[in-house]
């Protein structure tokens, strides 16, 4: 890093500079290998470089977090490198994520398969502009997941739990790719007749692509790359599935309420694309059955107009389905919290665990 700063007084922020410091530094190196394959090439770079550009860096902050608590440097270069790599390893699901819902929009930019498709359209190219949009996207992800890989392997070497920090990632891997599955799945499959099940099958969607990919693995595995026995990096987990589902409803919650000038994408997206979140597992339990009918039929249609989508938010808060969510994002928040205090006396580093708990309080009260 260019600012000397002692590590034990390193800020979260700065942590974040460096990990976007790094990214610009890795892509600005492919950028030019691509240019060497052909000039045109370098669009596909172009479009990760923009991606990677915002974001929360979630899942490097974490990494970064668990790598301190197990009592790294927090400049080390490595813990640097495999912040990076969570973000690149993001930037593809988010890819392939907008594909699979037919997104538009991500971060207030058009998707990117929407930006090629967009950059088709532009030049006057033959044949199917959304083809080759979808086609360029798929591969963009796909060199994403590799320099990922990369990333993670510079990162690796020199631990001395390289071996189990490799299992973790390709744990978190496949994971997150079989929620990936089962959310789709949820949206094509006729939904469950008993609200448990449409409620137990919503939960396991958010464990799986989302909170153990987003919360969970990330901690752990800069724990151990810092060499962190496995009985530290066991207890972090009561900390982070709770924190991560927490995460992720809130995002359900901003999905269908949240402003568009703060999240980026429009009004009621999740309805579009027809998300089975908790919430509209909730949902469809308290409506009364020809309401509960209406929204079945209505949710994931590409055309759902704002007036639609606002009579939509109107009943799923008069029917407590929101309010049900906030009460179980609230429990969450209190069952990662009690296991955060009961860190103190892990082991974990002091100060990792302070700014871990200013980390979630932070997000848990995000509006974007």
């Amino acid at each position: 890093m260019s600012q000397n700063i002692p590590h034990d007084r390193l800020a979260p922020e700065q942590f974040r500079a460096a990990v976007a410091d790094r990214l610009t530094e890795l892509l600005g190196s492919h950028r030019a290998r691509a240019e060497r394959v052909h000039p045109e090439a370098a669009a596909v770079v172009d479009a990760i470089s923009r991606l990677t550009a915002g974001g929360k860096r979630l899942r490097a902050t974490l990494c970064w977090l668990g790598w301190r608590a197990a009592g790294g440097a927090a400049d080390d270069p490595r813990i640097i490198t495999a912040g990076a790599a969570f973000e690149l390893f993001q930037a593809a699901a988010l890819i392939h994520d907008d594909i699979l819902d037919r997104s538009d929009t991500r971060r207030g930019m058009p998707a990117v398969h929407r930006a090629f498709e967009a950059m088709h359209r532009s030049s006057g190219w033959r044949h199917d502009p959304e083809h080759f949009g979808v086609s360029a996207a798929i591969l963009a992800g796909d060199v994403c997941l590799s320099l990922s890989d990369a990333a993670f392997h510079d990162a690796f070497a020199g631990s001395p739990r390289a071996d189990r920090a490799r299992q973790e990632m390709e744990t978190m891997r496949f994971e997150v790719m079989l929620g990936q599955y089962l959310d789709v799945l949820a949206e094509m499959a006729p939904p469950a007749e008993d609200p448990a099940v449409a409620a137990q099958r919503a939960e396991t969607v958010v464990e799986y692509k989302s909170a153990r990919y987003s919360a969970v693995h990330p901690m752990a595995l800069g724990a151990v790359l810092a060499g962190g026995d496995d009985g530290l990096v066991a207890s972090f987990e009561p900390v982070t599935l709770p924190f991560g589902l927490a995460f992720q409803y809130q995002d359900d919650l901003l999905g269908v309420f949240g402003d568009p000038e703060l999240t980026g994408k429009p009004a009621g997206d999740d309805l579009r694309e027809g998300k089975r979140t908790v919430l509209i597992a909730h949902a469809l339990d308290l409506l009364e059955a020809d309401t509960a009918a209406a929204l079945e039929d209505e949710l994931g249609r590409a055309d759902l107009s704002a007036q639609s989508v606002a009579h939509w938010q109107q009943a799923l808060r008069e029917c407590g389905a929101e309010k049900r969510v906030r009460a179980e994002i609230d429990d969450l928040v209190a069952q990662a919290q009690e296991a955060a205090g009961r860190l103190e006396g892990s082991g974990a580093e002091p100060s990792a665990l302070a700014d871990l708990r200013g980390l979630m309080d932070t997000l848990l009260h995000r509006t974007a």
